[in-house]
C-alpha cells in the first residue's frame, strides 16, 4: 500500500457494505454506501474504491481483490476474517483490519446462555410448549454448581465466558499455546493439556480461530477420550469441531448435547445435525446485538480514519510491523526515507561523478562533548575510467567507491550509467579532500589515504584523526593494562573498595573499566587535557 495516497484523506473513497458513514464522513472521507450488495455489483463498484469496509456476510476473494485497481485497505467490522483472502490481499499490497474486540462481550454472552440452554434444556422446553404439551418429567437438566468447564482458547472471549461461568460455581481450566499460565491463573482458569484436558471436563467450549492446527480439534479421536456425556458448544467458527464426529458422538451417547452458533458451511445444508434433538442451533448470532454492531462499525470506521490522518494504525491483519511506521518517533526518520529517495531518484538521472549530501545532527545521545556529523554519500553515476570506480575495497579508498562495491542501497539508474548506490559514512578530514578530488572540484593529484585498522577506521568515522600523540597514548594504556593491579587499600568503613591508586589517570581508568572500549578509543585534541574518569 502506498502511503503517500492517503495524505489527504478527502481524496478517499470508501465502500460501505455496514453502516459506519457518519465517523468517516465526519473524518474527511468520501463514502459510497451499498449494503447487501451481489458478487457481480461488488466488483463494479469497488473498481474505483480506496477502502472497503465489510461484515461476515460479504466475501473479498481473490476476484474482487484483482478488481479493485485502487484498493488500499479492507476493514472487516468484527473478529474473524475468514471471509477476506488475507493471501491475496498481501501479495496485493491491500491491508487488512478487524476490530478484535467489537464484539468480545457478546460472543461471550451467547456462549454463556448456549451453555445454561445445555444444562436445562431451556430450547427443547420451550418449543413443547408451544406444541401444546406440559413435559415436566421430560426435560431433566442439570445443575451448573461444581461442574468442571473446559475452556480451549484464553483470548479476549474465553477469558469473559470463563469469569462469567465460576460465578454459577463452575471449575475452569483451559488450554492456550500463547496465553502464559500464571496469566490464566489470573483470572481463574488452570491450564493443563489437551490430553488431560479431555477427560475432565462435563462442558467443553472452544474460543480459538479456525487455523490449520485447530480445524477438527474436536474429533472422534477427542470424543473418544472425553467423559461420558460431554456437553459441547461452539460458538468460534465452523470446523473446530468436526461436525461428522459430533454426530456419530451424539448418536452413541459419548456427547450428551451440544449448542452450535457457527457451521462448516452456513447456512447448512446437511441437516441431520441440525435436527437432531440434543443439539441447539442459532444462526451464527455471536455479535448479534445492536451494542456489538454499533461499536465494531465504529471502531473500524475510527481506524481508517486514523490510518487516513496519519494518526495511528490499528487492528491490522497482515501488517503489523508496519503499525510502528505511525509512531510518534519514528515519522521523522519515514520522513527522512522519503526525502533521500527523492533526492536517490534524481541524482540517478543527473549526477555525473559523486554527490555529497551533508546532514545535521546525531543518531545518539550524546555522552562526552559534540560528536562530528555524520555524512551521506551518493556515487552515482561515476564513470567506468574514472580513478574511484577503480578503487580497492580497503579501509582507505574513496567512501564512494567503498558504497559502489558493497552495494549498500540500490536503484536502477539511467541507460548506460551504473546503478547508484547510497551509503552513510563518517569523513575524515583526508577522506573529505580525496572525496573533493574525486568530484573534480581539485586539480591535484589523488591524495593518498591511510590505510587504518579498526580503532583507527572508528577515529576517522568521528571525524579525528590518529596521530603520534593519540598512538603513544594508546601504547601507554596498552603498557598499564599488562602490568598486575596495584594493592588495594584495606576495606572503609562502609564496605566500599577505593580505587586504586596509578600515576596515569588515564590508565587507572582503564584498569577501573569506567570507560567503554568505544570511548578508549577516542583520541583527545591536541593541547587538551587527559580526560579524567568519572567517579
Amino acid at each position: 500500500m502506498a502511503a503517500s495516497k492517503w495524505s489527504h484523506p478527502r481524496a478517499h473513497r470508501v465502500l460501505l457494505n455496514t453502516s459506519s458513514s457518519s465517523f468517516l464522513q465526519a473524518g474527511g472521507i468520501q463514502v459510497l454506501e451499498k449494503p447487501g450488495l451481489s458478487k457481480e455489483e461488488l466488483l463494479v463498484e469497488i473498481a474505483d474504491c480506496d477502502g472497503l469496509i465489510v461484515r461476515s456476510a460479504t466475501k473479498v476473494t481473490a476476484e474482487v481483490l484483482e478488481a479493485a485497481e485502487r484498493l488500499q485497505v479492507v476493514g472487516r467490522a468484527g473478529t474473524g476474517v475468514d471471509n477476506v483472502d488475507v493471501e491475496a490481499a498481501t501479495r496485493k499490497g491491500v491491508l487488512v483490519m478487524n476490530t478484535p474486540a467489537g464484539n468480545s462481550l457478546s460472543a461471550a454472552e451467547l456462549t454463556c446462555g448456549m451453555i445454561l440452554c445445555l444444562a436445562r434444556q431451556i430450547p427443547q422446553a420451550a418449543a413443547s410448549m408451544k406444541e401444546g404439551k406440559w413435559d415436566r418429567k421430560k426435560y431433566m437438566g442439570m445443575e451448573l454448581n461444581g461442574k468442571t468447564l473446559g475452556v480451549l482458547g484464553l483470548g479476549r472471549i474465553g477469558r469473559e465466558v470463563a469469569t462469567r461461568m465460576q460465578a454459577f460455581g463452575m471449575k475452569t481450566i483451559g488450554y492456550d499455546p500463547i496465553i502464559t499460565p500464571e496469566t490464566s491463573a489470573a483470572f481463574g482458569v488452570e491450564q493443563l493439556p489437551l490430553e488431560q484436558i479431555w477427560p475432565r471436563c462435563d462442558f467443553i467450549t472452544v474460543h480459538t480461530p479456525l487455523l490449520p492446527s485447530t480445524t477438527g480439534l474436536l474429533n472422534d479421536s477427542t470424543f473418544a477420550k472425553c467423559r461420558r456425556g460431554v456437553q459441547v458448544v461452539n460458538c468460534a467458527r465452523g470446523g473446530i469441531v468436526d461436525e461428522g464426529a459430533l454426530l456419530r458422538a451424539l448418536q452413541s451417547g459419548q456427547c450428551g448435547g451440544a449448542a452450535l452458533d457457527v457451521f462448516t458451511q452456513e447456512p447448512p445444508k446437511e441437516r441431520e445435525l441440525v435436527n437432531h434433538p440434543n443439539v441447539i442451533c442459532c444462526p451464527h448470532l455471536g455479535a448479534s446485538t445492536r451494542e456489538a454492531q454499533s461499536r465494531c462499525g465504529k471502531e473500524i470506521a475510527m481506524q481508517m480514519v486514523d490510518m487516513a490522518t496519519g494518526r495511528g494504525l490499528a487492528g491490522v491483519v497482515n501488517g503489523q510491523a508496519l503499525s510502528k511506521a505511525f509512531a510518534p518517533q519514528t515519522k521523522p526518520w519515514i520522513a527522512l526515507a522519503k526525502a533521500l529517495g527523492s533526492v536517490l531518484r534524481a541524482a540517478a538521472k543527473q549526477a555525473q561523478g559523486s554527490l555529497q549530501l551533508c546532514t545535521l545532527g546525531h543518531s545518539q545521545p550524546q555522552r562526552r562533548g559534540p560528536r562530528a556529523p555524520r555524512q551521506l554519500w551518493l556515487a552515482a553515476g561515476v564513470p567506468a575510467g574514472h580513478p574511484a570506480a577503480h578503487a580497492g575495497d580497503g579501509a582507505g579508498q574513496h567512501p564512494a567507491a567503498a558504497g559502489a562495491r558493497r552495494g549498500h542501497l540500490q536503484a536502477a539508474g539511467p541507460a548506460g550509467r551504473p546503478r547508484p548506490r547510497l551509503q552513510s559514512q563518517g569523513l575524515g578530514a583526508q577522506h573529505a579532500a580525496h572525496a573533493r578530488w574525486a568530484a573534480g572540484e581539485s586539480g591535484r593529484p589523488a591524495p593518498v589515504l591511510p590505510q587504518l585498522g579498526r580503532r583507527g577506521r572508528g577515529a576517522v568515522e568521528r571525524g579525528g584523526a590518529v596521530g603520534p600523540a593519540a598512538r603513544a597514548r594508546r601504547a601507554e594504556a596498552a603498557r598499564h593494562r599488562s602490568l598486575p593491579a596495584p594493592p588495594l587499600a584495606p576495606q572503609r568503613q562502609h564496605g566500599l573498595c577505593p580505587r586504586p591508586q596509578h600515576p596515569s589517570s588515564w590508565a587507572s581508568a582503564v584498569l577501573n573499566n569506567k570507560t567503554s572500549r568505544r570511548e578508549r578509543a577516542v583520541p583527545r585534541p591536541r593541547g587538551s587535557a587527559p580526560r579524567r574518569p568519572s567517579p
